[in-house]
């Protein structure tokens, strides 16, 4: 079995690499014709991705999968709709090769071009939620690359039928197939395999838990744009507007307590917590949330559970969340630099110079300002969409979009120079 998964994933490499060639031929506009095509099927066979999903939703059930994971997997006709609208989204994007980042005449006369080209060969490899399957498809074909998706066997089905259909959008433009393709098996065996490809593979972005991030760290030569956890922090100063600060926590929290951008800790200057951390603490528990917190917390409320350090490195992905008490904002940022995970922090208040200095102190891929976490996201940014949220610092950061997929190379002319 193991050779056989080995062979698979080797031709599947192999393959990728050769489409290389036939994509640099491929104009853009065949690009968008292939994304629009393929929202259009995706659309057309509705019924047929979510009969895929509840297929996988029945294997997800008997394998007991967290309650996070489960929401990211079940799709319905809104979220198979909204699928299809990000392949037109991206579709709508102009094109992020061919730019010139530099063009500079030497004095030798020489004239040397900085320009945007693809990365190459991306490998994906993700767990339970289907639309990665089309986001990074769509964004590496916008931007030349070759994708190879590993989605988790949770999602398998379903994004195994998602990409069928994408498949007949390029058919339809007339680009090769070869430039998408999924691996074909559940087998634990072929993300070992695909990380050996450092001869076909440029870069590997993996979207999962920390075990997922480290086994791929380690095992692999090809360079990694990590997506890891996403313990988020709000961070409600001294003179933060109190309506403004519980409208921003509950959104924080509860828009979707599963995604990454999900807001897992809460910070409060001790000056305000009379007047602010109890309708805050209040409005939580209406939605269910357990509460952590400190001692200072715990005066309060009684119910309140005792935070443990623990918890203030755990991303909960449910209705779970932790509050820390600070004397100033210098011990808030501490705090974050200390337990967060570098992807996305915010502070509330109204106070510009507050707000400036923990925009230049905190050092995460995403930092805001009076804004709910759940903004961190490639297509709120305007990006179209997003194959994940980097906490890298090379080569990309923050939301992994179609520039974020490009590199570039240098482009040198002249009437026959030669160096003296």
């Amino acid at each position: 079995m193991e050779q056989t998964v080995s062979n698979i994933i080797y031709e599947i490499g192999k393959n990728a690499k050769k489409s290389l060639d036939s994509l640099r031929k491929t104009s853009p506009e065949q690009k968008n014709d292939a994304l629009n095509f393929s929202a259009e099927a995706i659309v057309n066979n509705l019924e047929d991705i979510l009969e895929s999903n509840l297929t996988d939703i029945r294997f997800a059930k008997e394998k007991g999968i967290k309650k996070s994971l489960f929401q990211r997997l079940e799709l319905d006709e809104s979220k198979v709709k909204k699928i299809s609208q990000s392949l037109t989204d991206v579709a709508n994007l102009s094109n992020p090769l061919g730019k010139i980042l530099d063009n500079n005449q030497r004095p030798n006369g020489l004239t040397v071009k900085k320009i945007t080209v693809p990365i190459g060969v991306i490998g994906i490899i993700y767990e339970s939620r289907p639309n990665v399957t089309a986001d990074s498809a769509s964004l590496c074909l916008k931007s030349g690359n070759a994708s190879i998706l590993k989605c988790g066997s949770e999602s398998f089905n379903t994004s195994k039928t998602i990409l069928k259909y994408m498949k007949m959008g390029l058919k339809k433009a007339n680009i090769t197939e070869d430039c998408i393709q999924m691996i074909p098996t559940k087998s634990r065996d072929a993300v070992t395999q695909l990380l050996k490809l450092n001869n076909f593979i440029d870069i590997i972005i993996p979207r999962g838990g920390k075990n997922l991030i480290e086994k791929i760290n380690n095992e692999t030569k090809i360079p990694v744009i990590s997506h890891l956890d996403g313990n988020c922090h709000t961070y409600i100063h001294k003179d933060a507007d109190i309506n403004k600060s519980l409208d921003l926590v509950i959104n924080a929290k509860f828009r979707n307590t599963s995604i990454c951008g999900a807001t897992e800790s809460l910070i409060i200057d001790n000056s305000i917590i009379k007047s602010h951390l109890p309708i805050i603490i209040k409005n939580l528990k209406l939605k269910g949330c357990k509460v952590y917190g400190d001692h200072n917390c715990i005066s309060f409320d009684e119910k309140i559970l005792q935070a443990t350090e623990k918890d203030w490195y755990t991303e909960y992905l449910d209705s779970i969340i932790s509050i820390k008490t600070v004397d100033n904002i210098d011990e808030a940022i501490k705090h974050i630099q200390k337990y967060g995970s570098g992807h996305t922090d915010c502070i509330v208040t109204e106070n510009t110079e507050a707000a400036n200095k923990f925009f230049n102190e905190i050092d995460s891929a995403i930092v805001m300002h009076n804004t709910s976490t759940q903004f961190a996201d490639g297509g709120e940014f305007g990006l179209g969409s997003e194959i994940g949220i980097s906490t890298n610092r090379l080569h990309a950061r923050g939301p992994v979009g179609l520039e974020e997929l490009t590199t570039y190379k240098w482009l040198v002319e002249s009437n026959g120079q030669v160096r003296l």
